[in-house]
């Protein structure tokens, strides 16, 4: 039997279970939350080890940004839950007195949520918490380029739920394919934008709800009064954590052309007491995920400017942190998302130049700008669009669960993270209920000079 008639049968054996009601109740999806907790926390030594096999991830870069980021949000999901799963009441309209008006969050029903590789145990989960905590059905798709991963978060979900009700499916994009071809109630996917075109279009033939988290080119400005070591410390972390392998890595730097010379140099002197004069020895550099993924890097790295770093290793996916100069928007490496420890620095003279440049280009999934000035801060979060930014700082806003994260535009489109996550696989469904009594008669035909009252009553709102 070929893969797409078990996805049939697996896909129908979950609205099957979705339709008998046992994943609605709250205390059951608690319990669930609380199951998958347990074992995440027993799996803490076998998930590092997967993505060490994967791609040579540190293990502290593991636990902070894969095992600790999804038991917060479970820890944040079991306070909430039950406020954020009761009927809203909300105002009545007087056109309706009197009336009871509720919002009821209602699952969507069976899900699909497709991971990423570059974090693939979070990336692949944390979405799942939201279907898990709305009351729905879900098949995973991992990511076939960690395949250690893969094969450990299938084995975890097989021990501890049935796969009628949470399951992972494994397989190439083959597979993706075919599961994308299937009546799902919601998708979610996290990955490039060309994919993310492919899962939209697909989603759209049967319309199909969707969230997208995609990625691009996240601009990370610094201007003249930025304090430039602390803003080097933390541009060096967000950009190099896990190889640059994260789609809210700062893609670029955009810094004002008098404070270009000493911020180079900050980055540098930062990279250096981060990870050593020879990062391939340090034990907290991840290497790039696969063979073909190193060669689109190293070809962006031949055609560049190597201000500092630049070197590589194809037989341990190695690439040093790299810091890029003389950059223009021409240049290849600026055509592209990099996904990788490249960063090339850019200048400009006035911070409305650099607004422009901005916005000359995609909605980026990420913003950040360094600036001591509270009226500068302000202009670029006004005039620009992004997803989500971080003032004085990299990265650190997704891990706020109060704080949805997604992007906009090409960068994607919805959010999750805490309550947004919850939301994310719920249907808000309004709901009026009125009595029998009493029956105002104005709605009704004949209408006769009713209009004349109507019109009245609408000018005296």
């Amino acid at each position: 039997m070929n893969a797409l008639p078990n996805l049939q049968t697996l896909v129908q054996l979950q609205k099957e279970h979705f339709n008998s009601g046992k994943t609605r109740p709250l205390p059951f999806r608690l319990q669930m939350l609380r199951r998958l907790q347990t074992a995440i926390e027993k799996e803490e030594s076998a998930i590092m080890a997967a993505l060490a096999a994967d791609f040579g991830k540190p293990a502290f870069e593991t636990y902070a940004t894969e095992i600790a980021i999804l038991l917060s949000e479970i820890k944040f999901m079991l306070r909430h839950l039950g406020k954020w799963a009761k009927p809203k009441r909300v105002k009545s309209s007087f056109l309706n007195f009197p009336s009871k008006d509720l919002i009821y969050p209602e699952p969507y029903g069976v899900a699909l949520v497709i991971g990423a590789w570059n974090y693939p145990f979070q990336l692949t989960l944390s979405p799942m918490l939201g279907a898990i905590a709305a009351g729905c059905c879900a098949i995973l798709k991992p990511s076939e380029l960690t395949p250690a991963t893969s094969q450990l978060t299938a084995r975890l979900l097989q021990e501890i739920f049935p796969p009628e009700y949470l399951t992972v499916v494994q397989g190439g994009a083959e597979t993706s394919q075919a599961l994308l071809e299937l009546p799902f109630d919601k998708i979610f996917f996290t990955g490039s934008v060309p994919v993310g075109r492919i899962v939209a279009q697909a989603a759209a033939k049967q319309l199909i709800p969707v969230t997208l988290e995609l990625g691009g080119k996240s601009p990370c400005v610094v201007d003249d009064t930025a304090d430039l070591e602390v803003a080097a410390r933390r541009i060096v972390w967000g950009k190099f954590l896990n190889a640059g392998q994260t789609c809210v890595a700062p893609d670029y730097v955009l810094v004002q052309e008098n404070v270009a010379t000493p911020l180079l140099a900050h980055l540098d002197r930062t990279i250096r007491q981060f990870y050593g004069s020879n990062p391939a020895l340090s034990p907290d550099f991840a290497r790039i995920i696969n063979d073909r993924h190193f060669h689109r890097l190293q070809t962006l790295l031949d055609s560049a400017h190597i201000y500092s770093g630049g070197q590589t290793d194809a037989a341990q996916r190695y690439i040093a942190p790299t810091l890029l100069s003389k950059v223009t928007w021409g240049d290849p490496i600026m055509q592209e998302e990099i996904f990788g420890p490249l960063l090339p620095v850019l200048t400009f003279k006035t911070l409305p130049e650099a607004i422009q440049t901005v916005n000359a280009h995609p909605k980026p999934l990420a913003l950040y700008f360094f600036s001591k000035s509270p009226t500068a801060q302000e202009m670029v979060l006004t005039q620009t669009s992004s997803g989500g930014a971080c003032i004085n700082d990299t990265i650190s806003h997704l891990t706020n669960p109060y704080l949805p994260f997604g992007g906009v535009g090409t960068s994607g489109q919805g959010n999750y993270h805490g309550k947004a996550s919850f939301e994310a696989f719920s249907h808000q469904k309004s709901v009026l209920t009125k009595g029998f009594n009493p029956d105002v008669p104005l709605r009704y035909p004949p209408y006769g000079k009713k209009i004349n009252w109507m019109k009245k009553f609408f000018k005296w709102l």
